[in-house]
């Protein structure tokens, strides 16, 4: 028993306050300002800005649906409270590909069949191809408008995209002591497949939307800054958030106009990046189909990347963040893995501890067909249930939870 408080380091990142035993639970609760945040977010909200994402299809880039949908996502966070929302601006002009010849796949969401194309294998090299990761099927991008059987999102994806400028969004919430120093919270707003790109990356984009929502409040304050980021181009290879590291990275920490107390980029502490937040159904079995149910054994993955030149500080700061959901998420542990791969944060992961929330492993998982969705017709929002949703709402609690506390917010008990 503690008879006075005291603080206690975790991993070099985080301080977490003990209080002393005469103080009761229900105070401890009310005067938690992570308590507090945490319970602001909310299951219906954060399915309805998802719902919301869904109108302009898959959200591809280079079409008026990207371009529509990215101003949408800049009212929303106006809405939530940033009043400083800005754009990066790029160029993204490859050369042209060859036409990808259309693969048969199946869309029924009845058997939800993992399979593009080729057959369904043993995941390892052990005797007849087994291993104790099960079964794996081919993935692939469907390219091919007609395999999407809804009429209605065959037509918001018909437009094909063409190069040109490019733009994302992202607003500020401004630090009050150490306005100089920053986290950045991303997700990527692009999508393919001819789908509603609901859980790639419609659930990460409006995960951030809701944590911009719940930091962006009246009575909220956080010492350090927190940026909202919604990348562009992802799919074509990470081009969004390579164009901002390229565009924002040397203005890091330099006060402008000096002496004004502004930092327009400040220093970069972590870069937290959620790609993927509703999918847990289990491996592939033996014919290729996948579970409709959340397995009971769902998680939020949060990576890092051992091969990165920052992984010792990325790792500590992914343990930062499963300490956060042991302790405030509501459904759903976190484990931690070592893979990030194929994701923003990858941009970012050799200048600054980067990790990335998932659904499951990108490398050992969702790479070996265990979602059906990725980059399917499949990814709309009939496929989901809450159950799904609640995955991803439980993703928004970890980065929540542990962000509030690295950027050490407070809630001004006198505004509630």
């Amino acid at each position: 028993m503690f008879s006075n408080p005291r603080t206690v380091m975790v991993c070099g990142f985080l301080s977490i306050a003990i209080t002393p035993a005469s103080t009761s639970f229900a105070q401890q609760v009310e005067t938690n300002p992570v308590r507090v945040l945490v319970d602001r977010l909310d299951l219906e909200s954060y399915k309805s800005t998802l719902k919301g994402l869904t109108q302009f299809g898959d959200r591809r880039q280079g079409t008026t649906r990207n371009r529509d949908s990215l101003d949408w996502i800049e009212q929303q966070l106006i809405a939530a409270g940033c009043n400083n929302v800005e754009r990066i601006t790029y160029i993204y002009d490859p050369e042209p590909r060859p036409p990808r010849a259309a693969t048969p796949r199946t869309t029924s969401t009845q058997g939800l069949k993992t399979s593009t194309g080729g057959t369904v294998g043993r995941n390892g090299s052990g005797p007849g191809g087994s291993s104790i990761f099960g079964y794996r099927a081919p993935t692939g991008v469907n390219r091919d408008l007609n395999a999407q059987p809804d009429e209605r999102i065959r037509l918001f994806n018909t437009e094909e995209p063409v190069n040109g400028e490019r733009q994302e969004v992202y607003c500020t919430k401004i630090g009050s002591t150490r306005p100089d120093e920053m986290y950045i919270i991303g997700a990527h707003m692009d999508g393919h497949g001819v789908n509603e790109a609901v859980n790639d990356n419609g659930s990460g984009t409006a995960l951030v939307i809701e944590l911009a929502r719940v930091f962006n409040a009246s009575d909220v304050q956080t010492e350090r800054s927190i940026r909202f980021a919604l990348w562009n181009n992802e799919e074509t290879g990470l081009n969004g958030s390579r164009a901002y590291v390229e565009q924002r990275q040397r203005l890091q920490g330099i006060e402008s106009p000096a002496g004004s107390g502004n930092y327009p980029e400040p220093k970069w502490l972590g870069m937290i990046q959620h790609d993927m937040m509703l999918w847990d159904h289990g491996a592939p079995r033996a014919d290729g189909t996948v579970s409709r149910n959340q397995r009971s054994e769902a998680d939020v993955n949060i990576e890092f990347q051992s091969s990165s030149d920052l992984a010792d500080e990325s790792m500590r700061l992914a343990f930062v963040f499963k300490a956060a959901a042991d302790t405030y998420n509501s459904d759903y542990p976190a484990t931690v893995g070592p893979h990030m791969t194929n994701t923003d944060s990858t941009s970012f992961m050799n200048i600054v501890p980067s990790i990335s929330l998932r659904e499951n492993e990108r490398g050992a998982h969702t790479g070996a067909g265990w979602n059906p969705t990725w980059h399917t017709p499949l990814d709309v929002w009939t496929t989901f249930t809450d159950e799904d949703f609640r995955l991803g709402l439980n993703a928004a609690q970890t980065t929540l939870s542990a962000v509030a506390k690295l950027a050490g917010a407070t809630v001004d008990q006198s505004k509630r």
